[in-house]
């Protein structure tokens, strides 16, 4: 496995200025809402972890409310009921960033750290957010196997492993080994539009982070 080695922060400070589009939105919300988070999200969970969920940038009402990645929205309730339900967190979610809950060998974070207007960054908003990601990478040596939470997050994960989209093409339930040596498990992302629409469902979520758990238990084994 390759670990990369970056002289780069894990996480962007409270101002970070690389995405002058997502800097004047933080203003905006810091205006309009003066005791949310309204900064980067940084990434939580276990500093062991061996598994690394990446997302696609922290939503309005959730993250960016509340501090903590996937928390305050329903994406989270799917995502940490799952964790909690495959061994990969501990306590209650409560969608408060001291509800209690902890991760267990899993951590969480996204491909662009502060939140975008209509949930939507740029191009150039996930390349500039890039070197957070592979700093986190690179802060978390355990990781063995990537969870990508939708299309765009998959492709920013292997654009960080030097990998070839064409070589890995996103599906939901599948499972990309790299030449950098970790799994890249691929989910549609569980947002309300997906679930609502019948694009994802409970157990399909389920099934993929089943699918992650019996990964890591073959190579433990």
């Amino acid at each position: 496995m390759t670990t990369p080695t970056v002289d780069w922060p894990r996480d962007p400070d409270h101002d970070c200025p690389r995405c002058p589009r997502l800097v004047g939105y933080r203003h905006e919300q810091r205006a309009l809402e003066p005791a949310w988070h309204n900064a980067p999200v940084p990434t939580f969970g276990d500093p062991a972890a061996r598994v690394l969920i990446v997302g696609l940038a922290p939503g309005r009402m959730g993250a960016n409310r509340t501090g903590r990645p996937f928390t305050g929205d329903y994406a989270g309730t799917l995502l940490y009921a799952a964790l909690t339900a495959h061994g990969f967190a501990n306590g209650r979610f409560d969608a408060r960033p001291d509800d209690g809950l902890v991760l267990v060998d899993a951590a969480v974070t996204n491909a662009v750290r502060c939140v975008p207007p209509q949930n939507k960054p740029t191009t150039a908003e996930i390349r500039a957010c890039a070197p957070f990601l592979t700093a986190t990478l690179a802060a978390y040596p355990r990781v063995s196997t990537i969870l990508a939470l939708g299309r765009i997050a998959h492709d920013a994960i292997l654009r960080t492993l030097g990998a070839r989209l064409s070589a890995h093409p996103f599906g939901h339930g599948a499972i990309h080994a790299t030449a950098s040596g970790l799994n890249v498990a691929d989910s549609y992302h569980p947002s309300r539009y997906n679930v609502n629409t019948g694009v994802l469902t409970d157990a399909m979520f389920h099934d993929v982070v089943a699918g992650v758990r019996a990964l890591l238990d073959r190579s433990a084994s």
